[in-house]
């Protein structure tokens, strides 16, 4: 039986360090449920998170399609890295393949930032989101189309520490917000020179903490927004297959 444009459900689920959302959308990204949210399972093993996804979405109804942003890098579903999860417990697992057995329905899953990229940005130009939370996402689209996935968040900004260090949650509570939004600033000069981007966009928990005005270029948006990409993953197969 084909499911039509109307009648598909697409949950989508943001995983990050200390917190996993999910959402219910329809195709064009509106939200069908109320935005829900757990903690991140500490350990954040594959098992763990699972576990955690199933709770939090048992209640959630029919949905017919899946789509994940996971906070590291994937390729075709399958997990390489997850710098803030516990890279030794997830290199090499298919989430996509796990989450689908589990959840009875096809899955899709990208980087976080991937995801906040595609709900996010206007589709016009070269657009560069960063997303500010336990580590620091990076996505880059050209005309809406997701180019190859950069691990920019562990490209060396100073001597001795690569921007997960410099900016992240960790170096937040460290430095002191003050000093933390000179480091934001800072970085955003950087990225502005090296990928002279058309538009920026700041997402992710701690863009809240910002505490300068951003230029014209640049907008802060919200998780809720960048969640919506879930919808998108599913609208365009190129969206995915990179």
């Amino acid at each position: 039986m084909t499911t039509s444009s109307a009648d598909e459900r697409i949950l989508s689920i943001d995983i990050g360090g200390s917190r996993i959302k999910a959402t219910v959308l329809d195709t064009e990204g509106k939200m069908l449920k109320e935005y829900d949210r757990l903690d991140t399972p500490k350990p954040a093993t594959p098992a763990n998170v699972i576990s955690v996804i199933c709770e939090l979405v048992k209640d959630f109804g029919v949905y017919t399609k899946v789509s994940v942003g996971f906070p590291g890098y994937v390729r075709n579903g399958v997990v390489k890295t997850a710098p803030n999860l516990g890279t030794e417990s997830w290199s090499g697992f298919d989430l996509s393949k796990e989450l689908g057995a589990l959840l009875k329905q096809p899955v899709r899953v990208v980087n976080d930032a991937d995801m906040q990229g595609l709900g996010i940005a206007s589709g016009k130009g070269l657009e560069m989101v960063i997303t500010l939370g336990t580590g620091f996402g990076t996505a880059l689209l050209m005309n809406g189309n997701l180019l190859p996935h950069f691990e920019i968040a562990h490209h060396p900004v100073s001597k001795d520490r690569e921007y997960d260090e410099y900016i992240g949650n960790k170096a937040l509570t460290e430095a002191g917000v003050e000093k933390w939004n000179k480091r934001i600033r800072k970085v955003i000069a950087i990225l502005k020179t090296v990928y002279n981007y058309d538009h920026l966009y700041i997402s992710g928990g701690n863009a809240k903490k910002l505490d300068f005005k951003v230029d014209d270029d640049t907008t802060v948006a919200t998780n809720m927004d960048g969640i919506k990409g879930g919808a998108k993953l599913w609208s365009n197969n190129n969206l995915y297959n990179i």
